[in-house]
């Protein structure tokens, strides 16, 4: 179903439709027409509310839970208010000081992702989420390891520290000597490089038979190099902090979506592409509910941001999720400036 403009509805329709979704973003409680009577805000008994209420569920805008007579919006209808009617601000000060302290602070950049996350998640109240930036890591040593006859198992640690297995499969039978003899020769003249760099060395070298490795030792580290470039191109790296914050008072009555919301936040694979649709971004997106088929089921909500670094390229994506009742008003533009100042950080 596509949402009506919001200039079809009438403005009293617009007054209440805009009550209901404010109150429920607040409360997390379905809103009744005696509600918005009492508030005083709209000139209108209880009947006439009930009936304004009744067309806005009409339009698909508003739904009745079973267990109440109040209405609370739709997916569609949180799409229409926060495209035609929330008022988006300015962080207040005390959040883009906050902000700000976070990540000026020095130490190494992954630290400082690391901190935004978990600031996102506790100025929000939700989770916080940060693609970190596609960076090659730096070799330090590679060990290759004989398992049977046609496969070997490479060893693979970082200068960071991070240590990764690769299972090669060989297109021959190649025997222990060989394979110590590509590891050496790894070790010694591709230490300390990136995959790309280590590539890119390991053709010049072979394109003026400056390589002292023999064929099948060569195949073998030409092979490695690739496969493991490969895959760290591919390998998402998402640091997910405050996940413990979808677990409030609200979320008791509804586990079954709470769990489902927490199953999905495990794949981060997955998570990882939901944010990649929102690198091409010119300005913070917005994912409601089923708009979204990875969120479909837990009835979740991301606001999510591209970050830049100074000459201007897309280097990672952060932002929140949490339920669909975030304070978008607040959220959005508080995800949007840590994604400016972050791009100021990185440089």
């Amino acid at each position: 179903m596509v949402s009506p403009p919001i200039s079809e509805l009438t403005a009293r329709a617009r007054d209440i439709f805009r009550l209901v979704v404010e109150d429920y973003l607040e409360s997390g409680q379905p809103v009744g027409s005696k509600t918005l009577a009492q508030r005083g805000e709209v000139n209108l008994s209880p009947a006439s509310i009930r009936s304004v209420l009744s067309e806005l569920e009409q339009f698909g805008l508003l739904a009745a839970p079973h267990t109440s007579a109040g209405r609370m919006p739709t997916d569609l209808g949180l799409r229409l208010f926060v495209d035609g009617i929330m008022q988006v601000g300015e962080p207040t000060r005390q959040e883009r000081a906050a902000i700000e302290q976070q990540l000026s602070s020095p130490g190494p950049i992954e630290e400082a992702l690391e901190n935004t996350s978990a600031m996102l998640s506790s100025l929000s109240g939700a989770a916080g989420m940060v693609m970190v930036p596609q960076r090659e890591g730096q070799l330090s040593q590679i060990n290759l390891v004989p398992l049977d006859a046609t496969r070997a198992l490479a060893v693979l640690v970082g200068e960071d520290g991070h240590v990764e297995n690769r299972v090669l499969d060989l297109s021959s039978a190649i025997g222990a000597s060989t394979l110590q003899q590509a590891s050496n020769f790894i070790n010694a003249h591709l230490s300390g490089r990136t995959l790309s760099e280590a590539a890119r060395l390991m053709q010049r070298e072979i394109a003026a038979g400056k390589s002292a490795l023999g064929d099948a030792s060569r195949s073998l580290v030409e092979q490695g190099i690739a496969t493991w470039s490969e895959d760290a191109a591919k390998r998402p790296v998402l640091i997910v902090r405050g996940a413990s914050n979808l677990l409030d008072e609200s979320a008791m009555s509804d586990l079954d979506r709470v769990r489902q919301l927490l199953d999905d936040l495990e794949n981060k694979q997955s998570v990882a592409q939901l944010l990649e649709d929102a690198r091409d971004a010119d300005s913070t997106r917005i994912f409601i509910g089923a708009e979204n088929r990875l969120f479909a089921l837990s009835g979740s909500s991301v606001i999510a941001s591209p970050y830049r670094d100074r000459e201007g390229r897309v280097v990672g994506v952060l932002g929140v999720i949490g339920p669909t009742r975030l304070n978008y008003a607040r959220v959005v533009p508080m995800v949007d400036f840590t994604a400016r100042s972050l791009g100021k950080r990185i440089g």
